[in-house]
């Protein structure tokens, strides 16, 4: 497996959690079948985990970011996608920028509809540069 599968896992989940309203534990049970790495399971898990422990933040910076969006109107595997991407802009600082939109773009365009992939990307962009911005003040 590797980290865009650990990706892909984090992303079931949350899609889970979001939509069926179901329990981490429970999703993560589902996504991770059949998958044996560890490794990359412990990273999704993180992932996933992370972005529930900070999706207040990481909502409000998306509904800043995506203006004339509202989170509710968002296709749900978009939101997802983002929240992934914009937990490893704000909160993991080991991951590139470039890598961390890239892959959720990348999600997208498997996940998501035609529209998926260029919306990710722009709303991505905008939260990059509002990162960029907090780490000049900050």
């Amino acid at each position: 497996m590797s980290r865009r599968t650990a990706r892909e896992i984090a992303l079931k989940a949350l899609f889970q959690v979001d939509v069926g309203r179901i329990l981490l534990d429970e999703a993560f049970a589902f996504a991770c079948e059949g998958e044996t790495d560890q490794n990359d399971i412990a990273f999704a898990r993180e992932l996933a985990s992370g972005v529930l422990a900070k999706k207040n933040e990481i909502d409000t910076a998306l509904a800043a970011a995506a203006k004339g969006w509202p989170l509710s109107r968002m296709a749900n595997i978009d939101r997802n996608i983002l929240r992934i991407a914009s937990y490893e802009l704000f909160f993991r600082p080991d991951i590139p920028v470039s890598v961390a939109i890239n892959e959720a773009v990348e999600l997208a365009k498997k996940y998501g509809d035609d529209d998926s992939p260029k919306f990710v990307n722009g709303v991505l962009a905008t939260i990059a540069k509002m990162t960029t911005q907090e780490n000049l003040e900050g």
